[in-house]
Parts: C-alpha cells; structure tokens; sequence
C-alpha cells in the first residue's frame, strides 16, 4: 500500500514535466477512486442512471481533461477527486430536473439527503448551496463534510489526506453538520 501511495505522489510530481506519465496515473488509483466511488453510491435504488464506475469515470475526465490542473501530492490529488465526484452527482441532480436556483426550495433536513440514494434534486441542490456557504465560513470543515459525504472516507482516512489528527477530523465534521442544519433550516 505505502508503494502505491509513493508510485501515486511520484507520478503527480512528475505530469507537469513529463505530460505522458497521466497516462500512468488511472491504473494506479483506478481501484481505490472505485472503492470511494462504491462506498457513495452503496445504497442507491435499481435502475438509477448513475453507477459507480460511471462517477469514477466522469470524474476522472474532468481532473484530467483539466491541463491547468496540478497536484502537490497523494492527499491533493484525492480531494480533488472527492470535489470532482461532488460536481458530478450536483450535475447529475441537475440535470433530473432541478428547479432554477431559489425556486420552490423549502426547508431540508441534512439526514434526509443522500446523494448515493435517487434524492429530490432540490435537495441536492440546497445542499450543495449550503455547503458553498460553509466553505467560506470554514474552509477545513467544508473539506470534511466533502470528503466524509461525497467521497465516503472514514475519519482516518480523512485526517490523514488533511495532515490532521482524527479529533479534528471528528470536531469539524460536527460543527459542519450542525452549521449545515442551520443552513438549510432557514428559510430562503
């Protein structure tokens, strides 16, 4: 595992002087972006459009269809693709018919959105809006809820990709979702 982490910084390190060495990359984190992928998608309902490979894939195209894009390392490289995983499923909300933005929104209670589960896609939408506004407000613990929610990783998992320890992981995660209640109680 410690191999692949280092194959996977070494890699990223080297795409800016050798372009060629993205190709090198998919294979490398291919079956830990499915697992993420897997682990979101785990309780959504038969027939729904969207598969896990599908967001893997979706996602992966966008990082890399991306040239501006440059990644410091492994945990880099990872948020990037929890945040492009959440485009993805915000997209996909949108495009099952959402309602322009602030248009019959009412209130919504943050356990009852799933996104691995076929949800209304305002909620979908609330939540994203909500969790922009958290972002400015603290950008760490927006990065958490993006990680935890989007991604599926587990509070180690997720305080190792932030460099902090699993605690702040936990106090963060449970300040985002009580601020996000506030949120998405409010009305308007």
């Amino acid at each position: 595992m410690a191999e692949t982490r280092d194959d996977v910084t070494r890699i990223l390190q080297e795409i800016p002087a050798r372009p060629e060495a993205a190709a090198e990359l998919l294979p490398v984190v291919y079956e830990e972006l499915r697992a993420l992928a897997r682990a979101r998608m785990a309780q959504e309902k038969a027939g729904h459009t969207l598969r896990a490979t599908a967001l893997v894939h979706e996602a992966y195209l966008r990082l890399a269809g991306n040239d501006e894009l440059r990644w410091e390392d492994r945990a880099h490289f990872f948020r990037a693709s929890a945040e492009a995983m959440r485009r993805v499923l915000i997209d996909h909300a949108r495009a099952k018919g959402a309602v322009k933005r602030g248009g019959g929104r009412g209130r919504v209670r943050i356990d009852a959105v799933d996104l691995g589960v076929e949800s209304d896609p305002s909620q979908v939408l609330a939540l994203d809006e909500a969790l922009e506004t958290l972002r400015v407000e603290d950008e760490r613990a927006a990065e958490v809820v993006r990680l935890r929610f989007y991604a599926g990783l587990e509070f180690g998992e997720i305080a190792t990709l932030l460099g902090c320890s699993e605690r702040t992981v936990m106090r963060d995660w449970a300040f985002a979702r009580a601020r996000l209640v506030e949120l998405l109680e409010e009305p308007g």
